[in-house]
This record gives C-alpha cells, sequence and structure tokens, in this order.
C-alpha cells in the first residue's frame, strides 16, 4: 500500500457519512477536504475539520503509519506546525507538535471497504502489467472521459514545456526572438545533441548572430564555429578551410568562447546529420528576419510549412560531412520534421507568450495541434496495443504525458482514468 490510497480516501469523500473518531475517542466531522499539495510540505492545505466539537482550519498530513510523521523528523520542521489532523492506515505511535500538544489521528484501516482495499491490489498488486497498470481494463474506459482528460493533459504538458521558456525570457530580458531561436537550436539539434545545441546557443549573443545574418556564408561559419565543429578535425577541404578562417575573424570580432566538446552523430540518419540541419537553419535566418513576429501571426499549419521551406546552402547538396562527397540532392526541411518543431517549439512559444500578455489561445493552440498527424514511437504503440489509436498529436503528445508523468511512476490515483476506475462501483 502506499500513501496515495490514503489521498484518494480522503479528496474522493470515501469518508462521507461515516461516524469517525480519533484514536482518543474525539468525534470528527470532515468540513472540507482541502486541497492537494504536490509539491513539500503538508499533503492537503487549507482543510477544515471538526474535532471534539471545535472546527479547525489548518493542514492535514498523512501517513502509512504515524511514528512516519518522525522518521520524516516532521517534528522539528516548521511547515508543520499548522497540521490539525494526522490521517493514518494504521496509529502506532502518539504524535505531538513542536509546542508539545498531541496532534489528532484518524486511523483509516478500520473504515475502509474491502472493495475499495480489493481494487487497490487488483491494480497494482495481483497483475503485473506489461505496459501500464490499468491496462486489462482501459478498453472500457468512456471515451468521453478520456477524450476530455487528453485535452487537459496536453495542456498540462505545455505548462511543463513553459518552464524553459519562461527562465530563457528570465535570462534574455524578456527578448521572444531570442528564445525562439534557442528553441529552434535545441529542437535541430535532436534527442541527440539537443542540450548541447540549447547550451551553446544560450552563450551566442543573439544581436551578433543576427548581424552575420544577411550574410550565409558568415552565418554557417558562425554556427558551425561556435558548435565546435571547426576545430580538431584534419580536413583539407577548402569551404572547411574557408569556414574555418571566416570563424577565426568573427571570433575575434564578437569575442566567442570557444566550445569545450563537440556534439556527436551516433544514431543518427544522415538526413539528420547536424552539419545538414546548422546548414538549414541558418539558411531559415538568412531567409527571415524577426521570425518569431511572422509566426506569432500565423494560424495555420500551412502557414508555417512556407515559413519553414528551407534548404541547406550549396555546399550540402552533395555532402553530408565535410569533405565527403556524396550523391547530389536538395536537403529540405521534412514535413514532419517541421511538425516537431510546431509541437515542441512554436505552440509552446505561443502558449507562453499569450500568457504573459494576458490572452487565452488555448482554443486556438488545440485546434492547431490537433491538425498536425501524431508522432510515432513506443509509448504510442503501448497505447494501441490496447485498442487506443492515436488520431493527431494533441492526442500523441497528451499520451507522452500520460505515461511519463502518471503510468510510469504508478501515480494511478492522481490520474483521472486511475481514479475512475478505482471508483466505480467502492
Amino acid at each position: 500500500m502506499k500513501e496515495d490510497l490514503l489521498h484518494f480516501i480522503w479528496r474522493c469523500d470515501k469518508l462521507q457519512g461515516r461516524p469517525l473518531t480519533t484514536s482518543t475517542s474525539e468525534h470528527i466531522v470532515i468540513k472540507n477536504p482541502g486541497t492537494l499539495n504536490l509539491f513539500s510540505g503538508p499533503d492537503f492545505f487549507n482543510a477544515r475539520v471538526e474535532v471534539g466539537g471545535q472546527l479547525w482550519a489548518g493542514n492535514v498530513e498523512m501517513h502509512l503509519k504515524s511514528s512516519d510523521w518522525y522518521a520524516h523528523h516532521h517534528e522539528t520542521d516548521s511547515n508543520y506546525d499548522n497540521v490539525i489532523l494526522h490521517v493514518v492506515w494504521e496509529d502506532d505511535v502518539l504524535i505531538f507538535r513542536k509546542d508539545g500538544t498531541q496532534i489528532p489521528t484518524l486511523e483509516l484501516k478500520n473504515y475502509i471497504s474491502k472493495t475499495v482495499l480489493q481494487k487497490y491490489q487488483e491494480l497494482f498488486q495481483y497483475f503485473k502489467p506489461t505496459f501500464i497498470n490499468c491496462e486489462k481494463d482501459f478498453a472500457q474506459l468512456d471515451s468521453f472521459l478520456v477524450n476530455n482528460f487528453l485535452e487537459r493533459l496536453y495542456v498540462e504538458r505545455l505548462e511543463y514545456k513553459s518552464k524553459l521558456i519562461f527562465d530563457l525570457l528570465r535570462k534574455s530580458d524578456n527578448d521572444w526572438e531570442r528564445v525562439l531561436f534557442v528553441m529552434l537550436m535545441k529542437n535541430f539539434g535532436s534527442k541527440v545533441n539537443g542540450e548541447f545545441f540549447l547550451q551553446r546557443a544560450s552563450q551566442l549573443n543573439f544581436s551578433e548572430f543576427r548581424k552575420t545574418s544577411a550574410d550565409i556564408y558568415q552565418l554557417e561559419s558562425l554556427l558551425f564555429g561556435h558548435l565546435g565543429l571547426l576545430k580538431g578535425t584534419d580536413c583539407n577541404d577548402v569551404y572547411y578551410l574557408e569556414l574555418q578562417n571566416e570563424y577565426d575573424y568573427l571570433s575575434k570580432k564578437f569575442d566567442l568562447k570557444l566550445a569545450s566538446e563537440k556534439p556527436g552523430y551516433f544514431g543518427l540518419r544522415p538526413i539528420n546529420f547536424l552539419t545538414i540541419r546548422i546548414s538549414q537553419l541558418a539558411n531559415l535566418y538568412h531567409r527571415h528576419q524577426n521570425l518569431f513576429a511572422k509566426l506569432l501571426k500565423t494560424n495555420r499549419p500551412e502557414e508555417i510549412y512556407d515559413i519553414f521551406k528551407t534548404e541547406t546552402s550549396l555546399y550540402w547538396e552533395n555532402h553530408f560531412t565535410f569533405g565527403k562527397v556524396s550523391k547530389k540532392s536538395k536537403k529540405r526541411l521534412s514535413k514532419s520534421f517541421i511538425d516537431l518543431l510546431i509541437i515542441n517549439t512554436i505552440i509552446p512559444l505561443r502558449f507562453c507568450y499569450a500568457k504573459q500578455v494576458g490572452v487565452d489561445w488555448t482554443d486556438e493552440l488545440l485546434l492547431l495541434i490537433s491538425k498536425l498527424g501524431p508522432e510515432k514511437n513506443s509509448i504510442l504503440q503501448g497505447f494501441k496495443d490496447l485498442g487506443s489509436s492515436t488520431g493527431n498529436a494533441l492526442e500523441s503528445q497528451a499520451k507522452i504525458q500520460l505515461y511519463n508523468n502518471y503510468c510510469s511512476k504508478n501515480k494511478c490515483l492522481h490520474c483521472t482514468l486511475g481514479a475512475h476506475l478505482l471508483n466505480r462501483n467502492t
């Protein structure tokens, strides 16, 4: 058993109407269970509970055993001074506040029906899942309930992604164009090099980057050099040497710091090589000034596809790496790659911008992402195997959020779907 079952019982009114008493036989009436706290501190804030005829307002803390209070050192933590009720499964020791007053304790094991325990045990113990805990019941869930929850999960995922964006905004004095550039660099770097690209982009003076954007040759040399791709390679390729010389000039002009490491190629298909992606990004900024302002005005995927209709410079039409000639081909950004940029960069940025200026664009953003096709990965295949196909990017992003933040962490009772399954006929 885990504490989340106690949270579920408390917040879902499983004790409603029962004659409750503390371990010292004082009557308890729950007026308001309070608000679940997902961070550090007591489990429920702002509860209202009547104990022995006296109404108390404050916080509620929960443990499997009363002695966990001392095991977690709450008796010395001022955050727990305002706890008005200790809710436990088993009351094995008296609990006191720092001032020596005893905290009323409610022991749950004699109040919970066998049906609730059985369903909880079925969800977590008797059945060993291959994908998620509720996989044998998932297909029985009402589609209306699932779809509503998926929409909420997607907004939750946007909130999660907004943390990085707001952090970048604080560090750049609210320069949205610069933050867009940093986020694009991260996503052009893909999973293999994304964090490295993010770090190096954050260290680059964006105003200096913009000064080179009129000259694609300078722009490429700046990006290749700043990412450490113009050093430590024994290459006599003319274009490589020219870029290297140009970057030497730019690094002195802009006082640029060299990268201490180099990005990698492992696991990348040639079309996703960072050399190709850097050239495509350079051409994007060569073609578009004030890119964020342009993207802010777009409301349809087709308009975004048109803006990102970019390719590499001529050299990369017959190269994937410096000095190695390959079959000539145009290397444009694919629709699927642009979709990932929309999902991971453009929509999160617009979500954050709307929050900052105080407007609600939620419906517009939900409509935009619902027009994009779903991603393909093992998580979505797992849900498909349960009979839940994924029709668009909104659903795929929501299911990724569901799996990563709830299913894989066994937070089933914090999940609307898991709580619904446990709540049935109980």
